[in-house]
Parts: structure tokens; C-alpha cells; sequence
């Protein structure tokens, strides 16, 4: 049996940094999804112009998902798992393969 994807590396952005990374806006990923509506719908957030339709608001709210380090080791049981860190708080994660190192 053949292996694809022997080996990876992800980055991905810490889910309790407190700037929300797509967004640019503090915390935005722990407001409730009214508020988040609201803000996208009356204001330019992050890389979001006004956005009118309150349906495509909540597709751009729905696409992002945040991962906790938890979750990125539930994800990936054997990686090795490094801090990305910026004024002493871990912004992103760094996940890459700890098995195949050895090999590169």
C-alpha cells in the first residue's frame, strides 16, 4: 500500500490569539454571530468591504474556523506542534511531521 501526503506542514492561526486573523478585529471569533453579522454588514472589517446581504455575511462568518492547539492535536496525533509566538502570545501553529524527519 502506497502512502500519499507522506509528509506536511500546516500553519494555522492560534483560535485564542486576540486579534481574529481574517478579520482584523479583537476577539471577533468569540462575539456572537448577530454581532459579527452587524459589524461585517455596517463596517470594513479586515479584508471585507461593507458587506449588504446578511446571507453572505454569515457564508464569509461561516467559512473561517479556528483551530485550538487541542484540536490540532486531535488532527494531527503524531506531529510535532511549534508556537508561533508575537509580544509573548501564540499567534499561529506550526504542524508538521515528527515520523519522516529523518528521512528528508
Amino acid at each position: 500500500m502506497k502512502l500519499v501526503g507522506k509528509r506536511y506542514f500546516v500553519l494555522t492561526p492560534n483560535r485564542y490569539f486576540p486579534i481574529e486573523p481574517h478579520f482584523l478585529f479583537p476577539f471577533f471569533q468569540f462575539l456572537p454571530i448577530r454581532i459579527q453579522i452587524f459589524l461585517l454588514k455596517n463596517f470594513e472589517i479586515g479584508w471585507n468591504k461593507k458587506i449588504w446581504d446578511k446571507q453572505k455575511a454569515i457564508e464569509i462568518i461561516n467559512s473561517v474556523r479556528l483551530l485550538s492547539k487541542k484540536e490540532l492535536k486531535q488532527l494531527f496525533p503524531r506531529a510535532n506542534i511549534y508556537k508561533e509566538k508575537f509580544l509573548s502570545l501564540t499567534k499561529s501553529y506550526i504542524v508538521y511531521d515528527s515520523w519522516q524527519t529523518d528521512n528528508i
